[in-house]
């Protein structure tokens, strides 16, 4: 038996996790499409036709409706003789013509935006305008290497920022941008010192180089922690007791300024499907939503009874189109041939 299936746009990436051939979670499947998410390589999440494609056509087409796991659960499964790969009773060829788009993805979840805020800012916090504020904040205003003499010696910061959260966000992005530093010197002593009040936080990146950046924000804490003799520090602590955006490794621009700002974080709805990467040998690589149009064939090896039946079933259905995969139009292009398979 041989059936032809005609298809255009078929989306050839997916954006959600977890398995289609698992049921549903309580909370949905987790949404993998945003521009955060696709900066991992795992969450590029390419498909391609397999035979579960093709056991959902043929369920859909002969009118049933349920998830293709529900089907093959069920007893009354209608093709439980011929499903499953070690059958070898179902083959497929694909025949597609793929292109590469730049698609604008919605995501209803509605996650924050990193590097955004809503709202006034509040420029008048105690934070910056207690007795400790200049000492504190004056730890982003020091060079690399006065960072690492306070780390290590416990000098007292005399280098003085502007205290106000668009001016210390404005630093700590500055910073952020930092060149990778050899792990060795007064860099890597002040590595060494650091972890000896914070266990387990890395500083290096892969190739084993300092992060200028989390030596910077660890620096903080240890400030933090070293004003605590001389002043009440609670206004610069959160309730778990850290500083607001500001972790020991790095900073998130909308958790540091929900504090200073009226409005709430920034809500995203939705990104462009593209994750770049930087390929050693070949720079950076720019991967896209893949789309495919063409014409799937697929070919049971069935007796011409069971086919003929399958035919009646499918007329009887009246299933016109379809999808393919996700968001791909489809319909059955040709009459069904329900003679029997030739090897």
């Amino acid at each position: 038996m041989k059936i032809i299936i005609d298809y255009e746009s078929s989306w050839r990436n997916s954006f959600l996790d977890g398995d289609n051939n698992q049921a549903l979670p309580k909370k949905g499947r987790k949404f993998v499409g945003s521009m955060t998410s696709l900066k991992k390589p795992e969450n590029f999440i390419k498909r391609e036709i397999t035979l579960d494609t093709v056991m959902g056509i043929l369920n859909r087409v002969i009118g049933d409706q349920r998830k293709l796991y529900q089907a093959r659960a069920a007893d009354d499964y209608f093709f439980k003789d011929i499903d499953y790969t070690d059958t070898d009773k179902v083959i497929f060829k694909d025949k597609a013509i793929e292109t590469h788009e730049m698609t604008y993805i919605r995501n209803i979840t509605g996650s924050t935006d990193q590097n955004s805020f809503t709202g006034a800012i509040k420029s008048n916090d105690v934070m910056f305008s207690a007795d400790y504020s200049a000492e504190f904040w004056g730890v982003l205003g020091l060079d690399f290497t006065e960072l690492c003499q306070f780390i290590i010696a416990k000098n007292k910061v005399s280098a003085t920022i502007e205290a106000n959260p668009i001016a210390i966000i404005a630093k700590l992005d500055f910073l952020n941008k930092e060149k990778p530093i050899a792990n060795e010197g007064l860099a890597k002593q002040s590595v060494e010192r650091l972890a000896l009040h914070f266990e387990g936080i890395e500083y290096l990146n892969k190739k084993g180089e300092i992060m200028p950046i989390s030596l910077y924000c660890s620096a903080l804490y240890l400030q933090l922690d070293r004003l605590s003799s001389q002043f009440n520090m609670d206004s610069a602590k959160t309730k778990a007791g850290g500083i607001s955006g500001i972790s020991k490794r790095g900073f998130t621009t909308k958790d540091f300024m929900n504090r200073f700002t009226t409005g709430e974080k920034k809500k995203i709805w939705g990104n462009p499907y593209i994750r770049k990467e930087r390929i050693k040998g070949v720079g950076e690589v720019i991967s896209l939503m893949t789309k495919a149009s063409g014409q799937l064939e697929i070919n049971l090896d069935i007796s011409r009874e069971l086919a003929k039946e399958i035919k009646v079933m499918i007329e009887n259905a009246g299933v016109s189109s379809f999808y393919l995969g996700k968001k791909g139009l489809a319909y059955i292009a040709q009459d069904i041939d329900t003679r029997e398979l030739k090897r």
